[in-house]
Parts: structure tokens; sequence; C-alpha cells
């Protein structure tokens, strides 16, 4: 599992003084993408052709987060199919047990040369298939 902290600041508050929802989606990319620049060379993969593209994200919020709060961003690989596979993030608050969000993400494999999404397969496949397994 890969932590990401992110300070909550005024600009991700909506009038009720916590988070906007919307800005839950931002926080879990910026873990998404520390996740793999830890496990990968992003910036070679994305050379070629190849993108994770998300599909599907179902989110639970259970917490308001408010201004200059930590929050801990846990995230993980859940599980890997043929076409695609889910990431698994949990958004606490820093140091404790409180959860603020909770979100499955489901992505596939887009190949930008063909136009759709392709089988995760080879070498990107037994990457996903250690990263669930180390998670």
């Amino acid at each position: 599992m890969h932590q990401t902290d992110i300070k909550v600041r005024g600009y991700h508050l909506d009038l009720y003084g916590h988070v906007n929802n919307a800005r839950y989606l931002e926080f879990l990319e910026e873990a998404r993408w520390a996740y793999f620049d830890v496990h990968t060379d992003l910036y070679g993969f994305m050379q070629t052709g190849l993108a994770f593209v998300v599909v599907n994200i179902n989110i639970s919020y259970r917490r308001p987060a408010l201004m200059n709060e930590i929050l801990t961003v846990d995230t993980s690989v859940r599980d890997v199919g043929n076409r695609s596979a889910v990431i698994r993030q949990v958004i606490r608050l820093q140091g404790s047990d409180t959860v603020v969000a909770e979100a499955d993400v489901t992505f596939v494999l887009f190949d930008s040369k063909q136009n759709r999404a392709v089988t995760i397969e080879g070498e990107i496949r037994a990457l996903m298939d250690r990263l669930a397994a180390e998670d």
C-alpha cells in the first residue's frame, strides 16, 4: 500500500467550509500518480502510447474534511482482470483510523495508436499482478 499526504487548503473548500466533493477526485488522482511514480517508469510508460484510463469511480464520503487537516490517501491495487483493474483508495485523517472517503477506481489499459482499450498482458500484467499481491 502506498500513502500520499495532502493538506487541505482554502481553495479546496466549498461554501460550507469543508472539502468540495469534486476535490476528492483530485486528491485520489494525485495519490494514483504518486503510487505509479514509485512503482513504474511512468514517463517511459506514457511514451509507449499506452495509458491507464479511468472508466468508473465509486466513492463514499464518510466525514467532511476541513481547512488545514492533513489527509492520508492509501492506494493499492485490489483486482486485475483481463481488460480492467480496480484500485482501492482510502482517505483518512493523518495519524488516525478516521475514514474521510473511500473509493474503488476502475481503469482500462488504453492504446492511443489503436484508439481503444486493450488486454492487460505481458510486462504490464506482471506488474499489476505483483502490485495486487503486495497490497
